[in-house]
């Protein structure tokens, strides 16, 4: 699969790009796509979530009422849980929710994202650039010439450029990503993805491990 090379304008250049169909021409697997996306959802989670049980709320231990003789149901003290502001039960706990999966499952589940926006023409490839100081309009203008301001965009480049990041931070919808950090969700998340030519190199060097 060849793509053109566009600039920053939005513009064809004369360069055009062969793209790996060991990696953007495969035939997608969706049960892979899940699991990857699933791992990276569920490592991402704090699980700091904790409620008081009947031992961690502050009160007396009194019982509120003698067990026989009243005509109600009987009760313990002020700490039960069918009162308002006792402990809870069953509440959750403080836990990881984290799991590993295999090295090939990650690296098939990038290959299948991206052989998806292949086949819906979702990628364009653009020539290298950095910016010298972080200038919002400026890539906003990027965006505005590819048509897709306002809309989940990526960009994939192949180093950390930091003029490039801080520029794209306050657009909404709008991502950057470093390739050595790729990633399944990230993939499906954006609606369009802009790779840089430098990103594809590094992309397909770690996708079939040269």
């Amino acid at each position: 699969m060849e793509l053109a090379v566009y600039n920053i304008e939005g513009n064809k250049t004369e360069k055009t790009v062969a793209l790996n169909d060991d990696i953007f021409g495969i035939t997608p697997n969706d049960h892979v796509i899940y699991l990857a996306v699933k791992h990276h959802l569920a490592n991402r989670r704090q699980g700091t979530h904790k409620t008081k049980e009947r031992n961690e709320v502050k009160g007396s231990t009194r019982k509120l009422r003698r067990q026989k003789g009243t005509g109600a149901a009987r009760i313990g003290d002020i700490k039960s849980p069918l009162l308002r502001g006792g402990g809870v039960v069953f509440g959750p706990k403080p836990r990881d929710y984290s799991f590993k999966i295999n090295k090939k499952v990650k690296t098939l589940a990038r290959k299948s994202a991206l052989s998806y926006k292949a086949k819906e023409e979702r990628i364009k490839v653009l020539e290298d650039f950095t910016m010298e100081e972080p200038k919002t309009k400026k890539y906003l203008e990027i965006l505005r010439n590819f048509e897709i301001e306002g809309k989940k965009s990526l960009l994939v480049m192949p180093d950390g450029d930091r003029m490039v990041q801080l520029s794209a931070r306050n657009v909404p919808r709008a991502f950057t990503i470093r390739a050595s950090q790729l990633n399944t969700y990230m993939i499906l998340h954006a609606d369009h993805i802009l790779m840089m030519e430098g990103a594809i190199k590094e992309v397909e060097d770690i996708l079939l491990k040269r």
